[in-house]
């Protein structure tokens, strides 16, 4: 097993260097997990690294689930069948620009919920998961004849909080589920995060993107002694949508000068992405520390393997370093992933969202409008009906707000709403009688990361100038299943959901273009491909062609108006303009 020895690690008693890369397996279909694994191991890296995503693994409380993309225990065997050790990092917080940093959004109903800390109804609701977890997980550490080599306790928890009993809790929890491998905590090299984020006992790593010797050398002020390790090398950086913002990119030169200065020490480290993949569906997170700042769908990172699996400039350069330092012949690469270029797809069909609520969504009552996940709802929309009476003027707010509305009164647009705006208002004119409220709320990704993480999604109030509205029809709208929709011909109104049909080859990736659309997200074959928005800087989303058959269907769910009736399927990638 891995030990630590005269500040090196050791695995079966020999000196060992963790040369590690990071491979989500959620954030790719089981499909290309082998061929992203095989191009890790033939860039030099002994050891894959995950986090486990909590939040899909127990999307319901009590309801466990670890097959098809979820299937970690294939995923893992696959790395040991290509030779390669494993770093499982189970949370369970992974942060990851993930929904709610990997967390369940049911812990959010308990409206006094406090998290990573020894919150009671919290650490519960850990230790039922890892029960479940550690039973997959058993078998597969290296004592057992696995490849699991290290498991990391929380993560990065000094950029949050400070109760060490709830780190011990995490780490005496592990124990007691089985785990025999070795034990580490990881923090970014500052004071209050190294302060807040070690225990006692357990090895400390780094997390970092630059001045690695900067780096260590504040590491050795609280730790002294023990290996050094990076336990993420930011080798890229992620995305937002925003008008200002470029897709991030990092030389391959810059990436490999400080690759040779981790060699020069002998260190360990982990490239943090190797290969970053896709957000699919809405399990994007976001930031939110001066404004609200939702991450895009993809997951690129700009790292050494592209989003659709394709080799990149650093994935040569960083392969060259690697294979020169430890002595090995570069062996055959597997091919790059084909590509189609399908053209353009007619999308000849429409469903209005307000004439299928009842084929879609979830009715229920309330009084007051509570956020999804009082409802069960982990994600998507919400949309609340309240029936006026009487006569009203002036405006009408929105208080508490997560994240953007559409506001209709008697099926009428009277504005959108975004969380960022500093009015959260529109004008309603002059109303009497009964008339229709409606206020459509979209989901666009809970904060990962910091100390605004109780983030549920909806709104806390809704009122006319002072007075406050009751009594809704609320509707859950999560579009996990889009098969009740009833369409018709071409009406104007928005939101509405728009189908077509097209042929592919399959197996070969594509991505599809939006130009001319505004905002909504993308289905094909049933599968929800994540979220698009004009703002950038993403302007295509990566459609895998594993998910393609030779005849197939195309759902584009537009929020905000379009004059096209048409996508393209290109064979290009489009992550916007470059820095």
């Amino acid at each position: 097993m891995l030990t630590v020895k005269d500040n090196n690690f050791y695995l079966d008693g020999k000196k060992f260097n963790i040369y590690s890369g990071a491979i989500h397996y959620f954030r790719s279909l089981p499909e290309y997990w082998e061929e992203n694994l095989l191009k890790l191991k033939l860039c030099g890296l002994n050891t894959v690294e995950t986090y486990v995503c909590w939040n899909l693994h127990e999307k319901e409380q009590g309801s466990f689930d670890f097959s098809g993309n979820l299937d970690i225990v294939k995923f893992l065997e696959t790395a040991k069948k290509l030779g390669l050790y494993a770093i499982v990092r189970p949370g369970p917080y992974i942060c990851a620009e993930w929904d709610f940093g990997g967390l369940p959004s049911w812990l959010l109903k308990d409206k006094n919920m406090r998290i990573r800390c020894s919150y009671k109804p919290y650490t519960d609701a850990v230790e039922s998961f890892y029960r479940q977890l550690f039973k997959k997980l058993g078998p597969l550490q290296y004592s057992n004849g696995g490849n699991i080599i290290s498991m990391q306790i929380e993560n990065e928890y000094g950029s949050y909080g400070n109760d060490k009993d709830y780190l011990k809790f995490i780490r005496e929890l592990m124990l007691d589920c089985g785990c025999k491998e070795f034990l580490f905590t990881s923090d970014g090299p500052e004071d209050h995060m190294l302060s807040g984020g070690m225990l006692d006992g357990v090895l400390e790593v780094v997390n970092f993107g630059s001045r690695v010797n900067q780096a260590f050398a504040k590491l050795r002020q609280y730790q002294p002694d023990g290996p050094l390790m990076c336990g993420e090398f930011w080798n890229g950086w992620f995305d937002h949508w925003s008008r200002d913002e470029k897709h991030h990119t990092r030389p391959p030169q810059e990436v490999a000068a400080e690759l040779e200065e981790f060699l020069k020490l002998d260190a360990s480290f982990n490239f943090y992405m190797f290969y970053g993949g896709t957000n699919f569906g809405f399990n994007s997170g976001a930031n939110c520390k001066d404004k609200y700042e939702p991450t895009v769908t993809s997951y690129d990172y700009n790292s050494l393997i592209n989003e659709w699996g394709g080799y990149t400039e650093k994935y040569h350069t960083v392969r060259k370093i690697l294979l020169e330092h430890q002595g090995i012949e570069p062996a055959e690469l597997p091919p790059e992933p084909e590509l189609q270029n399908i053209g353009k797809v007619e999308l000849n069909s429409c469903a209005d969202l307000f004439d299928n609520l009842d084929n879609i969504a979830k009715k229920v009552k309330s009084v007051t409008p509570e956020s999804m996940e009082y409802f069960g709802q982990h994600s998507g929309f919400i949309l609340y009906h309240h029936r006026l009476r009487g006569n009203y003027s002036g405006r009408l707010f929105i208080d508490g707000l997560h994240d953007r509305a559409h506001v209709f009164v008697n099926g009428r647009l009277m504005g959108i709403i975004y969380r960022n705006d500093e009015e959260h208002s529109v004008p309603i004119g002059e109303l009497q009688g009964e008339n229709d409220i409606d206020i459509l709320v979209e989901d666009m990704g809970r904060v990962t990361y910091g100390p605004n993480m109780l983030d549920r999604k909806g709104v806390t109030q809704i009122r006319i100038e002072m007075q406050l509205l009751s009594c809704f029809d609320i509707y859950l709208i999560d579009l996990e299943d889009l098969g009740g929709l009833k369409y018709s011909q071409s009406k104007e109104r928005f939101p509405k959901f728009m189908k077509g049909n097209f042929k592919a080859e399959p197996n070969k990736t594509c991505f599809v273009r939006l130009d001319g659309f505004k905002k909504g997200c993308v289905f094909v074959n049933g599968f929800n491909l994540g979220r698009y928005w004009e703002i950038g800087p993403q302007r295509t989303l990566h459609l895998p062609g594993a998910l393609l058959k030779e005849d197939n269907e195309i759902i584009v769910f537009e929020l905000d108006g379009t004059d096209r009736s048409f996508v393209k399927l290109s064979d290009i990638s489009d992550l916007g303009p470059e820095e």
